[in-house]
């Protein structure tokens, strides 16, 4: 299986996961500073940038894309709820 390694700016930790762990799964487990709500794409509060790495994160699913766009999102921010590495290195910080 894939592995990919996510670096959170914000905590200075990088860990190594399996490809289709979401964001918010890995800040949960090392406790990095993306906050949450829902949990389900539709409020927007997991709003996390990418800093690098954005192409190793599978695109953004029809909610996840309206919501960034409804909530004027910058260019390479995604929900953490929502955004699933693929593999590679990913840095990110919470939005």
């Amino acid at each position: 299986m894939p592995k990919a390694k996510v670096t959170f700016e914000d905590v200075g930790v990088t860990v190594t996961v399996p490809a289709g762990t979401r964001l918010i799964e890995v800040s949960e487990k090392i406790g990095a500073g993306i906050t949450y709500g829902c949990r389900e794409g539709e409020c927007c509060t997991c709003l996390t940038k990418v800093v690098s790495g954005y192409e190793n994160l599978a695109a953004p699913s029809l909610l996840e894309d309206q919501v960034l766009k409804d909530n004027l999102a910058p260019s390479h921010h995604r929900l953490a709820c929502q955004a699933q590495v693929l593999g590679g290195e990913i840095v990110v910080k919470p939005a």
